[in-house]
């Protein structure tokens, strides 16, 4: 039942993602951007808690659960060390997830040559 509640989760992000593709005239960008800023503002308000707690997985692979990681470190931290808290808690948080994608990223342009179009 855990992978069914992942999968319609991260099943529905991708349909909101392809109707804002399909149905208006942002650019991939800009639509990558706007996932991010709603996953900061449903944690920040503390509604992607329970998205999470539904979905699991399927609610933080999507760059939503980034931004609602990056709202959930800064949250902590500003509990923790009070304002300064505000511009580490976020990079704290998601340090790990930033150091893989770079890792990877890095591996996939050595193995693969990339090249201008």
């Amino acid at each position: 039942m855990e992978y069914l509640k992942a999968f319609i989760t991260g099943g529905i992000i991708c349909i909101i993602g392809q109707i804002l593709i399909d149905k208006t005239k942002l650019t991939s960008a800009r639509i990558l951007v706007l996932f991010v800023v709603a996953g900061c503002i449903l944690g920040g308000l503390g509604i992607y808690e329970y998205i999470y707690n539904f979905g699991g997985s399927g609610a933080t692979v999507p760059l939503t659960g980034f931004g609602y990681l990056l709202s959930k470190g800064v949250i902590e931290e500003v509990d923790k060390i009070g304002f300064l808290g505000a511009f580490t808690g976020g990079l704290k948080a998601s340090a790990g997830g930033i150091s893989i994608a770079v890792l990877f990223s890095l591996l996939a342009a050595i193995i693969f040559k990339p090249k201008e179009k």
